[in-house]
């Protein structure tokens, strides 16, 4: 996963409170098992019906959007979806909990803001002003000026190392992890019996 630091492009705006994963990916997409071209699907009932906001096309890597953003059910493919677009960040009041994890889990950075700064986010995104976001600083800048966001500890540094939930547990606990297995291949040796004599020699 490509780490995040900073980032400074438009925006859209979308402020409709309470845009749920289905509106985000419709269920009838869910039997497509790829993540590859799923930017194709994001929206698009609310592309087929006209609105030009967001979707396929629309190219900007920062989303402003509403209250409780992502929530609903918990289908990493809207995530997904919303990430094929070339989406990096996304400012809202509240998000869905499981999709806020997910952001952070695939590199999108979702970070909190008050209702004042959403407002004043949302002016810029409209009016075409860049959008600079700084993940080290968790700041948020525009030509209004400069405001603070949220993020968990854990989710900010994942985003900067550019871990996912696998790579940030090897990261993290590597000694524990390596002293483990030799203890292991000791105790219960059957468990290893795949291994080939080069991996072997090298996990000794």
């Amino acid at each position: 996963m490509k780490p995040f630091d900073t980032l400074a492009a438009k925006a859209i705006s979308l402020p409709d409170d309470d845009v749920d994963t289905d509106i985000i990916y419709p269920a009838r997409f869910l039997l497509i098992t790829s993540r590859d071209g799923l930017g194709e699907y994001a929206f698009a009932d609310r592309v087929a019906g006209g609105d030009t906001r967001i979707g396929a096309g629309t190219g900007a890597p920062i989303l402003i959007a509403g209250r409780n953003f992502g929530c609903g059910s918990s289908r990493e493919h809207a995530v997904w979806a919303i990430a094929d677009l070339g989406v990096r960040a996304i400012f809202a009041t509240s998000f869905g909990e499981i999709f806020r994890g997910n952001c952070a889990n695939n590199g999108i950075v979702a970070g909190v803001v008050t209702e004042d700064v959403a407002e004043t986010l949302h002016a810029a995104a409209q009016a075409g002003d860049r959008i600079e976001v700084d993940l080290v600083g968790r700041t948020v800048a525009c030509s209004a000026g400069t405001f603070a966001f949220s993020i968990g500890e854990a989710e900010r540094e994942s985003l900067l190392n550019g871990w996912n939930e696998t790579t940030r547990i090897l990261a993290l606990h590597e000694q524990q992890i390596a002293r483990f297995e030799k203890r292991q291949r000791v105790a219960e040796p059957w468990l290893w019996a795949n291994e080939t004599e080069q991996e072997i020699t090298e996990n000794v």
